[in-house]
């Protein structure tokens, strides 16, 4: 079970104020279990966690092994929730370089359709030349513009490489189970084709086949990430504040409420930042609505004390942090001598990497807490691919219980498609022509 720490938040909130709050978190927890008219619709993610792997897994098992055998790359193609999590498991797993190297039987994988830049698309299709690769695309409907246009321009090249039936075993789409123009173009070609729940919203679909495909085909045990949010199903349902879901709800309400606006979601592992993106995004469209929010922020440390850590110690008192760590790797480095000792660094001759590590979280722990900055511990323990299920499942818990603490609904994202009339319009797309200003 993860472990919630608030003993560095007292300073901002008081326990009668926590107590104070159970009924409400209770009632919160109690609208998400039962479901109600406006959540009825997209509580899917809460029955996905199974112990045995189901057909649905299987098949995606079986796809990733002939990706990872006749693929030097895989291009998954999403964005949003359709890319983030898988991204944010396999970097966290197997670290942000994880692709050099990589070939066939353990692939490179790319992520495309997630910007409009020229820039970047430039750069993946030089990655792609004489490279074997195979496709998969992720998107309920098959029309949102930048996987629209990223996935067509990957089909022309799979075509002018394989010619069009291999190209076409070479594509799988992970879509809606009946409809949608990208669920019309698979049957048409008979590309393999994998299901995202219609009562899953795309932030909540990590452990659908959108993350679980990727991840099998970075070579993710899938099942034990499955086994790991299961683990979490079980263990987090507590109606107390025994249950470590609670507490995390709770206290981040609180400290809003107190005019903590901001909260920075971190850990010392350089491969959590898509993990914080991950979060980021959960967080911000499930609670940014009717005029609240807390704002989420991520950031790597200890990279980023070099970096923002000024204005966390002395800037506006308007935030809080969630520090996420996790068990020592079995792998330790050890810091040698230097006969010279130019770089003074031989008091810590016999140290491990990790002991300075961890003495760094406390210094920064200990500075930032009497700088009036509240600071949520989470201990995740043994980072494997059963940690990052358990902990996928707890902050989707986590996030739908605090949106109903704060009294938005947690499943709907209304303000997103403004941009997008305004998008369409400007481009001419029939239909627009009057949406933008």
């Amino acid at each position: 079970m993860i472990e919630v720490d608030l003993s560095n938040v007292w300073g901002q909130i008081t326990l009668p104020k926590l107590l104070a709050m159970e009924k409400e978190v209770f009632d919160a927890h109690m609208a998400l279990s039962e479901g109600t008219e406006e959540n009825g619709d997209y509580l899917g993610w809460m029955k996905l966690p199974v112990r045995e792997a189901t057909e649905e897994m299987q098949r995606i098992c079986k796809a990733a092994q002939k990706i990872r055998t006749d693929s030097e790359v895989c291009v998954v193609v999403g964005i949003g929730g359709s890319c983030v999590g898988s991204r944010a498991a396999i970097e966290l797993l197997q670290g942000p370089n994880r692709n050099i190297g990589k070939g066939k039987g353990d692939p490179q994988i790319f992520f495309a359709g997630n910007s409009l830049s020229t820039r970047h698309w430039n750069e993946l299709m030089g990655l792609l030349e004489g490279k074997d690769f195979s496709v998969i695309v992720i998107s309920k409907s098959g029309t949102t513009t930048e996987c629209a246009i990223a996935f067509r321009g990957l089909r022309w090249m799979l075509e002018r490489k394989y010619g069009t039936d291999e190209a076409n075993a070479r594509i799988y789409a992970v879509t809606d189970p009946c409809q949608g123009a990208l669920r019309q173009m698979a049957e048409a070609a008979r590309w393999e084709t994998f299901m995202i729940p219609r009562n899953v919203g795309g932030r909540f679909s990590v452990l659908t086949a959108v993350g679980l495909l990727p991840m099998a085909v970075a070579g993710i045990d899938i099942l034990e990430v499955m086994n790991g949010a299961m683990d979490a199903k079980e263990s987090y349902d507590l109606r107390s504040y025994e249950n470590p879901v609670w507490l995390y709800a709770a206290v981040r309400n609180l400290l809003y409420r107190s005019g903590k606006g901001i909260e920075i979601f971190e850990s010392f592992e350089p491969g959590f930042r898509v993990m914080g993106s991950w979060w980021q995004q959960l967080f911000a469209q499930s609670e940014g609505k009717n005029g609240k929010g807390i704002f989420p922020a991520t950031a790597e440390l200890t990279a980023d004390l070099h970096a923002i850590g000024q204005l966390v110690q002395q800037g506006e008192r308007n935030l809080f942090e969630t520090m996420v760590r996790f068990a020592p790797p079995e792998a330790q480095h050890v810091i040698g001598s230097d006969w010279n000792d130019l770089d003074g660094l031989n008091y810590l001759e016999g140290k491990t990497l990790d002991f300075v590590e961890e003495q760094a979280f406390q210094g920064a722990l200990t500075a930032h807490v009497d700088g009036q900055v509240p600071v949520i511990t989470m201990d995740c323990g043994a980072l494997n691919a059963r940690t990052v299920g358990e902990l996928f499942y707890f902050l989707e818990l986590a996030c739908s219980i605090s949106a109903y603490i704060l009294g938005v609904n947690p499943f709907d994202q209304p303000g997103v498609k403004f941009y997008k009339q305004n998008m369409f319009a400007l481009l001419g797309k029939p239909g627009y022509e009057n949406s933008g200003r």
